[in-house]
């Protein structure tokens, strides 16, 4: 009788199976993908960077010229979701109420009662961040962080999922202010959206002119509720890191820091967004365990708008972007 406990190990006829069970995960994404493409032509990559922003439980910023089909996207998404959304416009004349909520004075009761905002809600996309004055900039900073709001000395807790999409114009547009970096810091990604190149202009235009008189948004199906989005984020968290990738991710930051053409470097906040947005990039390729390409992935949309260009550099027209490429390629890759 053969001996089966001295088999090797080793042996080609090993199987490896999967720890985590994402086969529900990775079925729902195809499908919401699927009905992004039916609106959003190409920006693959933005589509990806959204849904592990999801799956990561993280906030957006998503910037690109007037035109581009920010807001679209954004409506899209929330309409292959089953849960609460809510669309604020930003403008100058735009007060904290406008967005959290106010108390307001009930003869019957003869008390106040606090009548909730339109950011009570899961999905909130709000048009054109940076166009609000600061003091409104700065009501959202508990709200992105905490997933709550104090009003009148109460503490209300936001509905899980909790989910930010901003959009904002080029800060070289008419009308508009730079964020904060203190806010910057609360967005997970910024995903920069370009002009669309000829024969996606060309299918833009075939697909407009196919509608007639339906809307964009009448087709898409929603796909998932709140309960499995929960269920999925619970998921994510679970997908294995090594020790030598978490060094990496530390060596990346770290590089930021220590960088002679930044001004200002990433803050642990950055290296814990790629550590949770690597794991969103795995789960979503199908992988329980996440890969030095994962983290590569996430490194751009995490770290762009939380490093400052130093004068100098930003002068010769060195970009961020162009920094974090470099310091990626100059970190040794684990293997």
């Amino acid at each position: 009788m053969e001996n089966t406990e001295n088999s090797h190990p080793d042996s080609e006829n090993v199987t490896f199976e999967s720890r985590l069970d994402l086969g529900a995960l990775s079925e729902s994404i195809q499908k919401i993908k699927k009905e992004l493409e039916t609106v959003i032509v190409g920006q693959h990559k933005m589509i990806d960077q959204l849904l592990v922003a999801i799956l990561s439980n993280g906030h957006v910023l998503i910037e690109g010229v007037p035109g581009v089909a920010k807001t679209i996207t954004a409506k899209i998404l929330s309409k292959t979701l089953s849960i609460g959304f809510s669309r604020i416009q930003f403008t100058p004349d735009l007060m904290p109420s406008d967005i959290l909520g106010t108390s307001v004075y009930d003869l019957k009761k003869s008390e106040f009662e606090f009548k909730k905002g339109p950011v009570f809600s899961n999905l909130i996309l709000i048009d054109e961040i940076n166009r609000a004055p600061a003091k409104t900039q700065a009501a959202l900073f508990e709200v992105m962080e905490e997933r709550q709001i104090t009003m009148d000395g109460t503490t209300y807790t936001l509905e899980t999922p909790f989910i930010v999409l901003a959009t904002q114009n080029p800060i070289e547009q008419e009308g508009t202010y730079r964020l904060p970096e203190a806010q910057l810091d609360r967005f997970l990604f910024k995903i920069n959206i370009d002009y669309p190149v000829l024969d996606e202009e060309i299918i833009i235009l075939q697909r407009e002119h196919s509608l007639q008189n339906h809307g964009k948004l009448d087709t898409i199906a929603s796909i998932i509720s709140a309960s499995e989005i929960n269920s999925y984020q619970a998921l994510v968290k679970q997908v294995l890191l090594d020790a030598n990738l978490i060094e990496y991710i530390a060596k990346i930051v770290v590089n930021t820091r220590e960088n002679a053409f930044l001004y200002l470097g990433a803050s642990p906040r950055a290296s814990i967004a790629i550590l949770n947005a690597a794991k969103g990039f795995a789960a979503i390729r199908g992988r329980d365990f996440v890969t030095p390409e994962d983290i590569k992935e996430a490194a751009i949309p995490v770290l762009q708008h939380r490093v400052i260009v130093t004068p100098e550099r930003e002068m010769e027209g060195l970009t961020s972007v162009e920094i974090i490429k470099q310091i990626l390629e100059n970190i040794e890759i684990p293997r």
